[in-house]
């Protein structure tokens, strides 16, 4: 994973769950997969690969609490 991270200059923090614990909270059933927790704790998931224009509509929405 983190050969990965670092090959790919990824900034963003990245948990390994390697309990489960995380993929069961957010309903995460594989991997790649992305969950988003907005400052009011609402939480987002999306599976599967995400392009950048993607990822910044996510981020964006997160970030303003949707």
């Amino acid at each position: 994973m983190q050969a990965f991270i670092d090959r790919h200059g990824i900034t963003f923090a990245n948990m390994n769950d390697q309990t489960g614990d995380l993929f069961a909270r957010f309903g995460v059933p594989a991997q790649p997969a992305w969950a988003f927790v907005s400052p009011n704790g609402t939480a987002t998931t999306s599976l599967g690969v995400m392009e950048e224009t993607a990822l910044d509509a996510a981020l964006t929405n997160a970030i303003a609490g949707s």
